[in-house]
């Protein structure tokens, strides 16, 4: 896979991230230049799961992004595709329910979750609006959804430093740090790729979502999208 093009294969996908996954933590720290740890805690607070609540957290990997819910007494599943990055989940943390998943066809139950979440994966799903819509079925009515993702960033000057950064200089440091280069080179394009933050926002309004509303990060170069599942208790879950 050398091009993003927006149209993923999923094996292809999943080959990728089964080839970063024992160094991919590690080398996502440094290409975000620290910024990852931080984003992940207001994902985590987006959510606002409690003790008692059930939460997806797709795309999930190595169970980093699960683990806030985890260490809260939350009952959380962390779903991925790549069976290379839910091994290494499962060495680590072991107190994780792991499961493979393909987005666009889950395989749990409608209204099964309280919340679903996914970060920093939307991107890489082949048709994330079936992705989107599935998400919508297996989540109650009036349960929450937190999309975080690669954005565009809200000021020009920032975009062309941003845009600069990674063409040029997040393949270099992918190609000292990571175990598979041409896997963040492929990163970087869909990142570029990627619709802005209305344009997602209309996307996740268009699949049945409501209340659809998104807070920049890092001047726009993360945004967090947050939504909610038409139905009773609705009123309860904006949180």
């Amino acid at each position: 896979m050398n091009r993003a093009d927006l149209s993923k294969q999923p094996h292809e996908v999943s080959a990728m991230f089964d080839d970063v996954a024992p160094r991919y933590d590690l080398v996502n720290d440094i290409l975000s230049l620290g910024r990852a740890r931080g984003w992940r805690k207001v994902v985590a607070e987006a959510v606002a799961a409690v003790p008692g609540e059930r939460v997806l957290d797709l795309a999930a990997g190595t169970g980093t992004s699960s683990e806030p819910y985890a260490d809260a007494g939350v009952d959380v599943v962390a779903a991925d595709l790549s069976l290379g990055m839910l091994e290494v989940g499962r060495a680590r943390r072991p107190d994780i329910e792991f499961v493979q998943a393909d987005a666009t066809q889950l395989p749990f139950a409608d209204a099964s979750f309280d919340a679903v979440t996914i970060s920093f994966g939307l991107r890489n799903i082949q048709g994330h609006r079936r992705a989107l819509a599935e998400m919508l079925r297996v989540t109650r009515p009036g349960g929450r959804l937190v999309i975080c993702e690669f954005s565009t960033p809200t000021l020009a000057p920032l975009r062309t430093v941003y845009t600069e950064y990674l063409m040029k200089a997040l393949p270099g440091i992918a190609a000292r740090t990571a175990s598979n280069p041409a896997a963040y080179q492929y990163l970087a394009e869909s990142i570029a790729a990627w619709p802005d933050q209305e344009e997602l926002a209309a996307q996740i309004l268009g699949t049945g979502w409501s209340g659809v509303q998104y807070r920049n990060l890092t001047g726009g170069i993360v945004a967090v999208h947050r939504a909610v599942k038409p139905g009773a208790g609705a009123s309860t879950a904006t949180r």
